[in-house]
């Protein structure tokens, strides 16, 4: 766990800084949950080349795979190269190889990753932090890649719904998820955020629904606690320049992801790049009204702004990321969850 170091504001945000020494169908339009190893195989002639024909197992050679016995419907050994040792690593992965056991300590006993698997993927000690921050009934986890804060989220939430529009990285994560023995309390839905979102709400939130106190439970199926955002930053090169734009962010800019993400809980947890302007951070807020509430209109029940708490993810002396929480997840508004 860490240790705050400081504590400054700006431009009304709070800035803390944080050093690191079988599922269910998912009744979403246009969604699928992952029912079966069958359901998420794509054609793997259309993968990228990272995809390597020789790690595949040969046609009914191999019961099982790294899960072992008993867990055939979550095993998703040979979809994607299983690397073992850095000669075997193409060069623009390097880098990520060397801190597998990073991303996931127990990366040598199969975890799987894809091609932006390995240079997305919150380092483990990162989403443990974020998850203890998290703790709720139920979390969103709307852009889960391979699975690593799902896993997290898994040992402080009772349910988590994690979403993606990649098959092959849904059967990965259920995959990584049940090598830590966790796939039976996360729901996987192969859907895009968009339409999930749109999907459980016909509105935005009221006071009344959303507002301080609670989290909305309109629309369909459990009522969401909390939404976890870490949307694509658009490959390694969000580095490219001194600042990252929230407006880069994909499928859509920030602002609409977020937008989606308060129609069904005040509480957004934002995991974004180190290098984010904050003053777009800021800019996800709506303006305060004198009424208060949370959703549309910013603020607290008793008329203050609402804030919006950043904490710095440190590993070592590298700072990795930033996640922003929102909410009743922002330190000093947990009346507000």
């Amino acid at each position: 766990m860490g240790k705050k170091l400081r504590q400054t504001n700006v431009s009304g945000l709070t800035r803390f800084l944080q050093a690191f020494d079988e599922p269910n169908l998912s009744q979403t339009p246009n969604a699928a949950s992952i029912a079966g190893p069958s359901t998420v195989r794509p054609k793997r002639e259309s993968e990228s080349d990272f995809v390597d024909s020789e790690t595949r197992p040969a046609a009914g050679k191999r019961k099982t795979g790294f899960l072992g016995p008993g867990n055939e419907a979550y095993d998703a050994t040979g979809l994607v190269p299983f690397y073992t040792d850095a000669s075997q690593v193409p060069a623009h992965l390097q880098k990520y190889f060397a801190q597998r056991t990073r991303y996931f300590s127990r990366y040598d006993e199969g975890c799987l990753l894809d091609e932006e698997g390995w240079y997305s993927v919150t380092p483990e000690a990162i989403a443990t932090q974020i998850a203890e921050r998290c703790r709720c009934d139920v979390i969103l986890d709307a852009f889960c890649g391979v699975g690593g804060n799902a896993i997290a989220f898994a040992r402080t939430c009772q349910h988590v719904i994690a979403l993606d529009t990649s098959p092959t990285r849904l059967a990965l994560a259920r995959h990584n998820a049940a090598l830590h023995g966790l796939a039976e309390q996360i729901e996987f839905v192969l859907t895009d955020f968009r339409t999930f979102a749109a999907s459980r709400m016909v509105s935005h939130p009221t006071s009344e629904s959303a507002g301080a106190g609670g989290s909305s439970s309109t629309g369909r199926g459990r009522k969401i606690d909390v939404v976890f955002l870490s949307p694509p930053w658009g490959g390694p090169e969000y580095l490219a320049g001194p600042t990252y734009s929230l407006a880069r962010t994909q499928p859509e800019p920030a602002a609409e992801l977020f937008r989606f993400a308060r129609l069904m809980t005040p509480n957004v947890a934002f995991y974004a790049p180190r290098n984010t302007v904050l003053e777009d951070i800021a800019g996800l807020l709506p303006p305060p009204t004198p009424l208060g509430g949370v959703g549309d209109e910013g603020g607290t029940a008793s008329g203050e702004p609402e804030q919006v708490e950043v904490e710095e993810e440190w590993m070592g002396t590298k700072l990795k990321a930033l996640t922003c929480y929102f909410g009743g997840l922002a330190q000093g508004q947990e009346h507000l969850f």
